[in-house]
């Protein structure tokens, strides 16, 4: 069964982007009583398929359980109590669980995307997709409006607040006023070439791993499906990379041993996405709103864009149900300010995994004993394990 893209002329918010970021505002308004409608560039086998990320904050999965989309999660997502920092072969565990008495969930930012949609389309929330040459109006006034193109007509929807969960490169942040002066951005010097195969992990938790030919991270999304990622240069072709130079390199940079063994099969998916820290610091300009990738972007080193998206949209949610429910506007004015001090938290969380975990180019005997002493001093110091330990499994909302 298709979501209808029938319409109304008027809604309450209206949300562009029907990734995880919107689909989640959209079940949180709803389940408040609040409309809203969503607007998709692209078609849903797309946004459906689409791979991103698998580790889950323990707040995005109370989250997903607090509007009723967690059933699937619970019963098929993987607990995991900790992780494994391996530098040149030497593994270091962070015991999430002793060390904070909580965990990660690893399920596919792909599962996530499906369950919400199924969700909106229970509920009966209007998802439009292929909604294409989106233009936000009037978001200075009080009485904005989104016009768009779907099916070769003209629709026009109005709107009380617009809500931009539409990812870096859509037309919310392009259209937020001075948004480019505000940015903060940080560009590193290498990417990540990931693979994803319908293979057993080679390990039950992750591995990140520091080696002299560069970063390597074993992941999964389930028991039988396996994520697997290489440090690379930017400048990296997916094209010369065989399934098997990749699985080469793993093996080298993982290590094949008998307690952590890959095994090989063909690829899934293949893809090279470059690094980069990014935050836009007004994320809000009169009833026009931006969250999740939006509004930042983060290394994946620390597993936090999705989670990020998570925290972002419970942030603005709870403004739109106060000012609906109470009349109460402290929320919205104040909501750029409560995101930012997450944000930029998890940033330099995810900054400082990644200073950790790779070889950057050009790097000096100083800077990898810089790296060396930070991981003894880790492994020496439960007080560094459980700072850790907090920022992996998300701080608090």
């Amino acid at each position: 069964m298709t979501i209808p893209n029938e319409t109304p002329k008027k809604t309450q918010v209206a949300i562009i982007g029907g990734g995880v970021a919107g689909l989640m505002l959209s079940q949180l308004l709803h389940v408040e009583g609040i409309s809203c409608v969503i607007l998709e560039r692209q078609t849903r086998a797309y946004t459906e398929g689409r791979i991103r990320a698998g580790v889950l904050e323990f707040g995005t999965v109370n989250l997903l359980r607090r509007v009723g989309v967690s059933e699937r999660m619970d019963k098929q997502g993987l607990r995991h109590e900790g992780f494994a920092l391996m530098d040149d072969g030497e593994s270091l565990r962070i015991c999430l669980h002793d060390l904070v008495d909580t965990d990660v969930m690893i399920y596919g930012q792909t599962e996530i995307t499906i369950d919400l949609m199924d969700a909106c389309e229970a509920r009966g929330t209007p998802l439009v997709f292929e909604a294409r040459d989106v233009v936000l109006h009037d978001f200075d006034g009080d009485a904005p409006y989104v016009a768009y193109m779907k099916d070769g007509v003209t629709h026009r929807l109005d709107c009380d607040f617009i809500a931009g969960c539409d990812g870096a490169h859509g037309v919310s942040r392009a259209t937020l006023p001075d948004a480019a002066a505000h940015a903060v951005e940080k560009v590193y010097p290498f990417g990540w070439l990931g693979i994803l195969s319908d293979v057993p992990p080679m390990d039950h938790e992750l591995i990140y791993s520091n080696h002299e030919r560069g970063f390597a991270l074993a992941s999964q999304r389930s028991l039988t499906r396996s994520r697997y990622y290489i440090q690379c240069d930017v400048t990296e072709k997916i094209e010369d990379w065989s399934d098997d130079r990749i699985w080469d390199e793993l093996e080298i940079r993982l290590g094949d041993t008998t307690a952590h063994r890959i095994t090989r099969g063909p690829s899934l998916e293949k893809s090279i996405a470059p690094l980069r820290s990014y935050v836009c610091e007004k994320m809000q300009h009169g009833r026009l709103f931006i969250a999740g990738d939006a509004a930042h972007i983060v290394p994946p080193t620390g597993a936090k864009g999705l989670n990020l998206a998570a925290s972002d949209v419970s942030y603005l949610a709870d403004a739109l149900i106060a000012h609906y429910k109470g009349a109460d506007e402290s929320g919205l004015n104040g909501y750029t300010d409560r995101a930012l001090n997450r944000i930029w938290k998890a940033e330099r969380f995810s900054w400082a995994m990644t200073q950790l975990t790779h070889r950057f180019p050009n790097m000096t005997t100083f800077d990898r004993k810089m790296q060396k002493a930070d991981l003894s001093y880790i492994r020496a110091s439960e007080a560094a394990q459980k700072a850790i330990a907090e920022n992996y499994i998300g701080l608090p909302y």
